[in-house]
């Protein structure tokens, strides 16, 4: 009886404004789930209040960021608000070893790359709620500027563009809704037949069992009348 079927894991992609809450739903699937795991994307920008090398980000300098470019360490890697990100390629090796989603929390710009060296990775773009939700969230946060909120603000608009080339759209309303949504997503993902490991040789059993079911029909007597 076939009672679930073995999958690959996708590398889940999640991609949205800054200030969406992306990160936040990345850390919650991995805090509420089995099976999910977040990608710690390398990075040069400095650490924000509260925030722990290694587990929200591998903090490093421009140097060893361009080392890891050269040396074809990063799957994919962009320059955003003067800072470089990305996310390291032992990453996705781990998590596929182990039989985990990896959720990779990155911008457009990587997304993109994601896209073109990793085509069996799902791709969900998080919406703000509203232009008042997004801004009320960037200013709360109090680490930016005024000035540097209105950028981020502007660079949004621009991100959104994108969002027509994702495979999901999930808006970031309620955290729990849509951690849920993603989550689902993740859900289908799992049972669409390329991701199912050997799967002809589960459709060669099922058919012998099958046949080996038919065969013994055909040699019962039918039942009396």
């Amino acid at each position: 009886m076939i009672t679930g079927l073995p999958h690959r894991p996708c590398p889940l992609v999640l991609a949205a404004p800054s200030g969406t809450g992306k990160t936040t739903i990345a850390h919650a699937l991995v805090d509420r789930f089995e099976h999910f795991v977040f990608s710690v994307s390398a990075t040069t920008r400095p650490a924000r209040p509260g925030e722990v090398d290694g587990r929200d980000y591998d903090f490093v300098t421009r140097e060893r960021f361009r080392a890891m470019i050269e040396g074809d360490d990063l799957v994919e890697w962009a320059e955003v608000h003067g800072n470089l990100y990305g996310t390291p390629a032992r990453n996705l090796q781990a998590a596929q070893a182990r039989g985990e989603h990896v959720v990779l929390d990155i911008d457009v710009q990587g997304a993109r790359q994601i896209r073109r060296r990793i085509p069996d990775a799902v791709l969900v773009f998080i919406f703000p709620p509203s232009a008042q939700a997004l801004w009320t969230r960037l200013t709360a946060r109090g680490t930016e500027e005024l000035d540097e909120v209105r950028r981020r603000i502007r660079a949004g608009r621009q991100e959104l563009e994108e969002a027509v080339h994702f495979d999901y759209i999930v808006v970031n309303e309620d955290l729990d809704r849509a951690v849920a949504r993603v989550r689902a997503i993740v859900e289908a993902e799992s049972h669409r037949p390329r991701r199912i490991l050997d799967f002809e040789d589960e459709l060669s059993r099922l058919r012998g069992e099958i046949d080996r079911v038919i065969r013994v029909e055909d040699t019962d007597d039918p039942p009396p009348e």
